[in-house]
């Protein structure tokens, strides 16, 4: 497989001069004027005052160009306090989580993880390393699939026997390719991976939270962020992450200033690259699905990635645009493919137009 090249990325804009960074407020700011109006009063419409049939509930979208909100709106009986769900969007946080113990010297993503149930003599798995599983490409044998023929393993983990121990559960199955030979998206891997983090922090529980809100939640502002942890200590990183749409906006800021808050460096350099950095997949499965580290790549057009999550939730960075949105709802999965195209249409309104 070959290894994700990060040269051809899209710059990623510096704060604007003269904005202040969001730490207590957001600064506001107007709709560009070339924006397409009508199309995004259209789409508003679709969304908040539409019969659901499209997207089903939207709960929440958030907008932040330049380093400004400029457009925000709520559901009936929601508002800018109200927290929503993560759902896999908590993958990427994790991911920010590894890239802070990188920085400090305590995790090489490029040596096998530190994972007990892998250590043993011979045991293949122990070869597993922690770049392999950021980019979903462990070779564990764990479906993330939700067919009445192939039933999820998500849903023991979270709700059933592994609810527990998340990562024990998780580590516990048998490699079905290679490592590193074949993607395959797992909230398994995401799960092995917190408890990894946990492992080389030296902190569980309320402990890893205290590392979570001084290292990442605090510097940025993300007073509403409320992570869930197991029985066994260990953060739900593949699915629990509880933030208002602004907080979520925060998070896709950092990522849209290359790790970089408020003249303080809180990613080491390059990591927010090596997210969007493209992963190898294998064909012909995932090519319209494109996937970096823990983050999707491509939704609202090249160079865009973004965190998503079960049932519609997003946060999509667009760095050609300086632009953060954020969707929150509740979309059925039969509608599942409808809230990417909503926000692509929605992107698009943003982009300038050659006149006719």
């Amino acid at each position: 497989m070959p290894s994700p090249s990060m040269t051809g990325l899209p710059a990623l804009p510096p704060q604007p001069a003269g904005v202040a960074w969001p730490t207590q407020d957001w600064p506001l700011g107007d709709l560009p004027a070339h924006a397409d109006r009508a199309r995004i009063d259209a789409l508003l419409t679709q969304a908040f005052d539409g019969d659901g049939s499209v997207l089903g509930e939207t709960h929440a979208l958030v907008v932040i160009q330049g380093g400004r909100l400029i457009l925000e709106r709520y559901g009936k009986g929601r508002g800018p306090h109200d927290t929503c769900h993560s759902w896999s969007k908590a993958k990427s946080i994790t991911q920010a989580l590894v890239g802070l113990l990188v920085g400090d010297g305590k995790i090489d993503i490029y040596r096998p993880a530190d994972v007990p149930e892998w250590s043993g003599a011979g045991d293949p798995r122990g070869a597993i390393t922690l770049d392999q599983m950021l980019r979903m490409s462990s070779g564990l044998k764990f479906s993330e699939a939700y067919l009445p023929d192939e039933p999820s393993d998500v849903i023991p983990m979270l709700f059933g026997p592994g609810q527990d121990d998340v990562a024990a559960f998780a580590a516990g199955y048998p490699l079905a390719h290679t490592p590193g030979t074949f993607w395959s998206y797992s909230s398994g891997t995401t799960n092995i991976i917190a408890r990894t983090a946990a492992r080389a922090a030296n902190a569980f529980g309320p402990d890893f939270e205290a590392f979570m809100r001084e290292r990442l939640f605090d510097p940025l502002g993300m007073t509403s962020a409320a992570p869930k942890f197991d029985a066994a200590g260990t953060f739900i990183g593949s699915s629990f992450c509880f933030c208002t749409p602004r907080d979520f906006a925060r998070f896709g800021l950092l990522y849209l200033r290359d790790g970089m808050w408020d003249g303080a460096r809180l990613l080491p350099e390059g990591w927010v690259d090596y997210a969007r950095a493209k992963t190898w997949q294998q064909e012909p499965e995932n090519t319209d699905s494109p996937y970096g580290a823990q983050w999707w790549l491509g939704m609202a057009g090249p160079g865009s990635f973004s965190a998503n999550g079960y049932e519609g939730q997003y946060t999509i960075v667009v760095p050609d645009l300086d632009m953060v949105v954020v969707r929150n709802g509740a979309t059925p999965l039969d509608l599942k493919d409808n809230p990417q195209t909503w926000l692509r249409d929605l992107v698009a309104a943003f982009r300038p137009h050659d006149p006719d």
